[in-house]
C-alpha cells in the first residue's frame, strides 16, 4: 500500500495503470469464475470492506467518476499485493516448500487477483455508463 500510494501521483499510474484490462472478454471472465467472486463480494461480509465503492441510482456523473477512481485504487492495491505475495511464493519454491507455496499462491489468487479482475470488469461497465452519459449530454 505504501508503494501504490507513492506512485499514485505519477504519469505511469495515471496513463498506464488506471486503464489496465487483463481480460477484456466477458465470456472469459465468466469461464474463470469472476462472477462467483462477484456474488461472494455482494452477498457476504466482504461487502462491508470498502464502503467507498457503493453505487446508488441517484448519483451524478462526478460521483460515478469518483467511484471509478476508488475502484482503480483498489484494483492497483490488489495487483501490487498479488505481486508481493508471488515473490514470497517464489522464495518458498526455491526453498522446496512446494505445498506451502501452492497454498499461498491459491489463496493469493482468490484474495488478490480475482478482486482485481472484478474491479476491471466493473470499471468497464462504469466506462460504458460514463460514455453514454457524456454522449447524451446536450452540447452548448
Amino acid at each position: 500500500m505504501i508503494l501504490t500510494a507513492s506512485i499514485r501521483k505519477t504519469n505511469f499510474y495515471n496513463k498506464n495503470l488506471s486503464n489496465l484490462n487483463f481480460v477484456k472478454n466477458e465470456m472469459i471472465n465468466k469461464i474463470i469464475g469472476v462472477g462467483v467472486v462477484k456474488w461472494i463480494v455482494k452477498n457476504t461480509f466482504f461487502k462491508f470492506l470498502n464502503q467507498k465503492l457503493k453505487f446508488d441510482r441517484k448519483m451524478n456523473i462526478s460521483d460515478v467518476k469518483n467511484i471509478r477512481n476508488e475502484m482503480n485504487k483498489s484494483e492497483i492495491d490488489h495487483l501490487f499485493a498479488f505481486i508481493f505475495v508471488v515473490i514470497f511464493v517464489i522464495v518458498q519454491l526455491y526453498n522446496q516448500k512446494y505445498l506451502l507455496a501452492f497454498i499461498i499462491l491459491f489463496v493469493n489468487i482468490i484474495m488478490n487477483l480475482y478482486p482485481s479482475l472484478l474491479q476491471q470488469q466493473n470499471k468497464r461497465r462504469i466506462d460504458k455508463l460514463i460514455f453514454r452519459f457524456e454522449k447524451s449530454k446536450p452540447t452548448k
